[in-house]
């Protein structure tokens, strides 16, 4: 182990790769009893689910959640610009989503569905299949226009296809794919998804489900943080579909994090160090803004990196890269809610729910955001205009 790093971190280089892979485990901590999945638990009525994205980006509600102040107050998000102020630093994950979804059939006739979890190479792909009989290593898929694909092999859950096709994966999933939304959206896809179901700014492909908490962000928006003075960063975290998996272990020191590749800059870890110097804030928009910054920490510190996480945040890991975060509303007993509770206390973020169900917040991906303020963080909202 390096000198600096966490008990916990072991870092890998890999030969003749030009990135590192980090697995994290949670690292123990005394102070917090033993966590279970259930203790992430709450009701939620099915009608709270967001089928659909509102007419406008800003017009989402937003839950501010106060530790300090033990405070939560109902906004807008359009009104995001008054809650923060001139030298705050807005850190995104401008990963965009790919139309990861194909249909086909097996050469034996029966009907496949396709969810490309990752593109590794210029025809290559891990997936899950739909389908009522797993293919075996060899077997051929036939998509729409006659394309085939062909089963390499597994990876665990996946499988590893190759397709057959002069053009670059990418390009045949722009005409083939559809967009993947989430599981609980229970309609297909339409054209405006294509749209919607993105961020303003996504500009690296290679997820295959949104950053959703930047997608409250339209350009009228951006331009009134601009102008308040607030500046903004990157990160690119591919999303990967096993952010829909649920947590299977009752412990969860027991559950196995999905894998995730991502990327933090030397452009975003300078602007980092120069808003602490001047005493500004640096506010994760998103789950995956956090997992990215806290996979890159070096002796405390954001430091540059490429390479894959497994990351697993809950209560008893304590977040040092950002001050505060935007996030949606999550699914109950999901590693997204607990990441959320380790950021700002299980309990505080639990009693946000019941006040977001009371309210009747519109929940999940196309749903309604919170900014989330954690005890004893650096200035919190009520105090934004100071």
């Amino acid at each position: 182990m390096a000198n600096g790093d966490t008990p916990w971190t072991a870092a890998c280089e890999l030969s003749r790769c030009k990135y590192r892979a980090l697995y994290h485990l949670q690292p123990p901590n005394p102070q917090f009893p033993a966590l279970k999945k259930s203790d992430f638990h709450f009701d939620l009525p099915p009608e709270l689910i967001a089928q659909a994205p509102l007419a406008a980006r800003s017009a989402s509600r937003l839950l501010v959640v106060d530790a300090d102040a033990a405070r939560l107050e109902d906004r807008r998000f359009a009104e995001l610009p008054e809650l923060l102020r001139a030298g705050d630093l807005l850190v995104f994950n401008d990963t965009r989503v790919l139309p990861a979804r194909l249909f086909g059939r097996k050469e034996s006739g029966g009907a496949v569905e396709i969810l490309i979890e990752r593109v590794t190479g210029a025809h290559e792909a891990r997936a899950q299949l739909g389908v009522s009989k797993k293919p075996k290593a060899g077997g051929r898929i036939v998509l729409a226009d006659g394309s085939v694909a062909t089963v390499l092999g597994r990876d665990g859950e996946f499988f590893l296809l190759r397709f057959e096709s002069a053009e670059p994966l990418e390009k045949l999933l722009s005409r083939l794919g559809r967009m993947p939304l989430p599981p609980y959206i229970e309609r297909d896809a339409e054209r405006a998804d294509d749209e919607r179901y993105q961020t303003v700014y996504a500009r690296e492909a290679g997820a295959v489900a949104a950053p959703t908490a930047g997608l409250h962000f339209d350009e009228a928006l951006l331009a009134a943080l601009r102008e308040r003075g607030v500046e903004f960063g990157y990160v690119t975290l591919h999303v990967g579909a096993g952010t829909f998996q649920p947590v299977r272990a009752e412990r969860l020191e027991d559950h196995t994090m999905h894998r995730e590749w991502l990327n933090v800059g030397a452009g975003l870890v300078e602007q980092i160090r120069r808003t602490r110097a001047r005493g500004g804030r640096v506010i994760a928009v998103g789950t995956t803004v956090v997992r990215a910054l806290e996979s890159s920490l070096q002796h405390g510190e954001v430091a540059p990196f490429a390479g894959e996480t497994q990351i697993f945040i809950f209560p008893g890991y304590r977040i040092r890269s950002v001050d505060a975060l935007v996030t949606n509303f999550h699914l109950p007993e999901s590693t997204l809610l607990m990441l959320v509770s380790a950021f700002a206390g299980r309990e505080r973020v639990l009693g946000a729910y019941r006040h977001a169900v009371e309210q009747r917040y519109r929940f999940f991906s196309y749903g309604d955001a919170m900014l989330v303020w954690p005890k004893g963080g650096n200035q919190g909202a009520e105090r934004a205009d100071s």
